[in-house]
């Protein structure tokens, strides 16, 4: 494969220059957490379903990634090859990436959520060339649709299945004792590791074009984040921290996973969200830190409140996604005894901006924070230029943190000649240099912290025989922040139900996790003269009778 990163060396000497790009890979920090501490514990794996736990040192998981090097290499796995991984959460997974690492494979993380329709176009733009799955993962059977899909993926050449047991399992291929010591390993990893502005992640995100974007990282953009974010929050090698949030999203993938690395800090991994088992690790583990979306923070408050565990070694919740509440701040703070910080990014381009913990709680409530060393905001009136403070505007950032571009679609960067990005958000930013987005301008829904590809969802709808018309858009939620509304026009003489809609979706085997939540049927939609349909007055709609319940309810 080729990578079109076009957008590495055009800021490359500035970025060195001024120190910004830290010049080291996951390898390196990996190497040194082996040669200061190669005993101490690095990773807790959690299997929540079934209980399963797996605990290892660094010197175990330098051992487990050789062992995997040399089955990927057998499989024909090289430099710059593509490797598809839908593993959830666990050991497998960073012993996986570490492993394409020392041979220069790319690492594409995928939802362990998505399906057919989503994973067909991702694993046939992004060429892999080996797909990794669970055999069965909360109930599905990942296997058979990996195995469906082959025929449709012609760079494919090998699924591998973790926790199968034939021969294309993980065990098998990956994880056998044979292929300890193997001779030549070490000399080609030396050769083909490659440096910190290699592609090493590619990572798609939703948009709003009507497929995903593959977004290529290097270890530059993402640690030069990474650093910044760990100084502004003090956090060091003495702390562990605790990942619920998928390492196929760059939450899990960079602050659950890499960053820990980079810190030789220790690493406790959740397969998926269990409130309980949550609360009971961080007091049997003494967990200081965790990042999650605000649903997890509801969550985890209850969990402690219900369970009587022990939180008091939590110095640190950071939310990003959505907006946090006020008294949802006041009651986790109460509750958990931790700093409640407010962030906010992209998978382009990592945490951007962050409440550092000695501010003032009101930060995290009104603020998105400010942003890290290395990264400008600008935001920009509808004229293009930079609006005075408190004034809502486009958002533009630009630094080291920044993406490589997407995968065979440069005429999509969205970055100008002097290297701003245009994030597609509605923010305003104060004298101090904090912002609050304030909405967005693509057409994207954020449920949970999850984007919802709002253009995906509907070109799929319009595919069904008693639709005429369709519009998306969110609708607030007081525990996700916002869920999906589909706004229908049926077909003359025809009936469209939300059970219609539900089984439709299924038949296109779309994630369930993007299914309108709502359905509203209506003779018409409300558009302009020239016939685009005004999303925001049903956004209005929706707003205005959610602020209605709300205040009737504040009344009972």
């Amino acid at each position: 494969m080729e990578f079109d990163a076009v957008l590495i060396e055009p800021r490359r000497a500035r970025m060195e220059a001024q120190g910004l790009w830290p010049g080291k890979t996951l390898l390196d920090y990996f190497e040194e957490c082996l040669a200061g501490k190669p005993d101490a514990p690095a990773l807790t794996s959690i299997a929540v379903d079934s209980g399963a736990r797996r605990d290892l040192t660094w010197a175990q998981l330098d051992a487990l990634s050789w062992r995997a090097a040399e089955g990927l290499r057998r499989l024909g796995l090289v430099k710059d090859d593509v490797l598809a991984c839908q593993l959830p959460n666990s050991w497998q997974f960073v012993v996986l990436y570490i492993a394409c690492r020392r041979l220069g494979v790319v690492f594409n993380p995928v939802m362990p959520i998505f399906r057919e329709h989503e994973l067909r176009f991702m694993l046939k733009h992004g060429e892999a060339k080996a797909f990794v799955v669970p055999k069965t993962f909360r109930g599905f059977d990942h296997e058979a649709m990996a195995e469906g899909m082959r025929p449709d993926l012609p760079h494919l050449q090998h699924i591998v299945v973790a926790g199968g047991d034939g021969a294309s399992s993980f065990d098998m291929l990956l994880m056998d004792p044979a292929l300890d010591d193997a001779p030549g390993l070490r000399e080609i990893s030396a050769r083909d590791r490659g440096d910190a502005n290699d592609v090493c992640q590619l990572i798609y995100t939703s948009g709003t074009t009507g497929e995903p974007k593959g977004v290529m990282h290097t270890a530059n953009t993402m640690y030069s984040n990474l650093v910044a974010y760990a100084d502004r929050l003090h956090l060091g090698a003495g702390d562990i921290v605790l990942m619920a949030s998928p390492m196929a999203h760059q939450t899990g993938f960079m602050y659950g996973f890499l960053m820990p690395v980079m810190l030789k800090a220790r690493m406790v991994l959740m397969d998926g969200w269990d409130k309980a088992l949550a609360a009971t690790l961080i007091a049997e583990e003494r967990v200081t830190f965790t990042m999650a979306s605000t649903p997890f923070l509801m969550d985890l408050s209850s969990a402690v409140e219900e369970g009587a565990t022990d939180p008091s070694s939590l110095r640190i919740f950071l939310c990003a996604g959505t907006a946090i509440p006020g008294p949802l701040v006041e009651r986790a703070q109460r509750v958990l005894d931790a700093k409640v910080i407010s962030a906010w990014g992209m998978t382009e381009n990592g945490a951007v901006t962050v409440v550092a913990p000695e501010d003032p709680d009101e930060r995290s409530v009104q603020t998105d924070g400010r942003p890290l060393p290395g990264m400008e905001l600008q935001i920009r009136g509808p004229d293009g230029r930079p609006v005075p403070p408190n004034h809502e505007g486009e958002l533009f950032v630009r630094g080291c943190s920044n993406f490589g571009g997407y995968l065979k679609r440069p005429q999509w960067n969205a970055t100008d000649a002097e290297g701003w990005f245009d994030t597609g958000d509605i923010a305003r930013m104060d004298e101090q240099g904090y912002i609050r987005i304030c909405g967005r301008s693509k057409d994207v829904i954020i449920r949970g912290a999850e984007n919802i590809p709002v253009v995906e969802v509907e070109a799929l709808l319009y595919k069904h025989p008693a639709v005429q018309q369709v519009a998306i858009v969110a609708y607030p939620d007081d525990r996700l922040g916002e869920r999906a509304c589909a706004y229908v026009v049926p077909k003359a003489g025809h009936s469209f139900g939300f059970k219609d809609m539900t089984a439709f979706l299924e038949g296109q085997h779309l994630a369930r996790q993007y299914f309108p939540e709502r359905l509203e049927i209506r003779e018409r939609l409300p558009s302009t003269a020239s016939g685009k349909i005004q999303k925001f007055v049903l956004r209005n709609e929706l707003r205005a009778e959610y602020e209605a319940a709300k205040a009737a309810g504040a009344q009972a």
